[in-house]
């Protein structure tokens, strides 16, 4: 993959980035010239994807305050600089279902890594980037965000929806500081978490595509150009907002048929 320099000498950091959306980004960045620093659980594999990118990974769980201090602080130290954060890891585990199914203890966990991370690493950066009086924070949040779904997965969407009231205020209070702060809202995307989720349940995935006006779900390299994006300096003048990346779905009352052109 070649790019266009867009984020050349950039230090940015990653969560969840061993795979997904958060993988392709990493790669996303690396072509266009940032250096990139991962952070994920995933130790088999982290130090052989910060090999291939020139760049570093840290074994990292989000939910925990000293290894997101650790991770971001990693990044200053070895490089000088955080210019980018692209907080993205999260869960979407099987037992996180309606709220007349959903357990406590699966609402709090999908709440610890989805939302509470996202905090963590919010305040983690932020004292980097004030120092430096400039830099970029793009928070995953998602479409469901936004509206709603009757085939619910409710801790995950009250987690998305915190997320992204929370990148609003972010955005709102440190824009004259020079930092950015963003929320990428993916549609579905074609990740290995929905290759599970959608695998034990093909109807439920049958439910979401229809909807969906492309007709087809996310590739993960569509979401990593859109937060390449807003990494990047080519959007200087957006912050607070919600960047939907979701194939025209959440504007969508029907889709069309093929019928519909003949």
């Amino acid at each position: 993959m070649t790019g266009s320099g867009k984020l050349d000498g950039k230090i940015a950091v990653i969560t969840g980035g061993c795979s997904g959306i958060g993988l392709a980004t990493a790669r996303k960045f690396t072509a266009e010239g940032a250096t990139v620093v991962i952070g994920d659980l995933d130790t088999s594999n982290g130090s052989d994807i910060a090999r291939e990118l020139g760049g570093s990974f840290v074994r990292t769980n989000v939910a925990v305050e000293e290894e997101v201090n650790a991770l971001f602080a990693h990044a200053k130290s070895a490089y000088g600089r955080v210019d980018v954060a692209f907080n993205n890891a999260g869960i979407s585990p099987a037992d996180d279902d309606s709220i007349l199914k959903t357990g406590i203890e699966a609402w709090d966990k999908v709440q610890q890594v989805n939302l509470t991370s996202v905090f963590l690493c919010c305040r983690a950066v932020l004292p980097y980037m004030l120092e430096q009086g400039k830099g970029s924070i793009i928070n995953t949040a998602s479409f469901v965000a936004i509206m709603g779904a009757a085939t619910s997965q409710i801790s995950y969407t009250a987690s998305k929806g915190g997320v992204l009231a929370m990148t609003r205020e972010l955005g709102v209070q440190f824009a004259k500081k020079g930092i950015r702060v963003n929320a990428v809202c993916p549609g579905p995307v074609n990740t290995p978490l929905l290759q599970e989720l959608f695998a034990k349940d093909p109807e439920r995935a049958a439910r979401r595509l229809i909807h969906i006006p492309m007709g087809r779900f996310a590739e993960p390299e569509e979401i990593a150009n859109a937060v390449a994006f807003l990494a990047s300096d080519e959007s200087s003048f957006i912050t607070a907002t919600d960047f939907l990346v979701d194939g025209g779905l959440s504007n969508a009352y029907v889709t069309s048929l093929d019928a519909d052109f003949d």
